[in-house]
């Protein structure tokens, strides 16, 4: 009974970090849509129209942590490991950028599809009038996917939960002095 416990145990508690981690990403992804929107409302606000979707934005939020999940699963990325931390940053950058956007594309025409429009409305509407939009959302999700990534292949270079450690501790009150500044006198 020791192993079947022991397994329940691993079990459960791998189901609980992985939720963790989840509402973490989610939270984080929250936050920065939020910004986006918030700055969006402002805009528009000042030209007069009423706007407040954040609701919207909980659920891309909900639905993006899912798809970056799905790619930490299948180790997107993971075959560059063994480069430098910057290389391996800009480069799953990159490819969960790619992942998101692919995917939140099928989501898209998943949903025109259910609410009845036509895949060539759908594929019209990606390359034509939406499409300097599309890029700009593009460069902000980039924006908000690096420092996310950088946090994760920093952790996982200083080992298990050596970055958090670093980030919650204490500082011990010594002023530090700029590398620049040390051989000034």
């Amino acid at each position: 009974m020791g192993d079947g416990s022991k397994s329940g145990e691993t079990l459960g508690r791998k189901a609980r970090n992985e939720l963790i981690h989840y509402a973490l990403i989610s939270l984080y992804l929250y936050i920065c849509f939020g910004a986006m929107l918030f700055y969006r409302m402002a805009f528009l606000h000042a030209a007069g129209v009423s706007y407040a979707p954040y609701g919207v934005a909980a659920v891309k939020a909900l639905i993006l942590a899912k798809f970056l999940l799905l790619g930490q699963i299948a180790r997107l990325g993971d075959h560059y490991i063994r480069r430098r931390v910057i290389y391996v940053i800009l480069h799953k950058s990159l490819l969960f950028l790619l992942l998101l956007f692919v995917l939140s594309e099928i989501e898209d025409a998943v949903v025109g599809m259910l609410h009845g429009q036509a895949i060539r409305t759908l594929v019209t509407e990606l390359g034509g009038a939406a499409l300097l939009q599309t890029l700009a959302t593009t460069v902000i999700m980039l924006l908000i996917l690096m420092p996310y990534i950088a946090f994760r292949e920093i952790a996982a270079s200083l080992g298990e939960d050596r970055l958090l450690q670093l980030l919650t501790a204490r500082r011990d009150g010594v002023k530090h002095q700029h590398p620049r500044h040390l051989g000034a006198h």
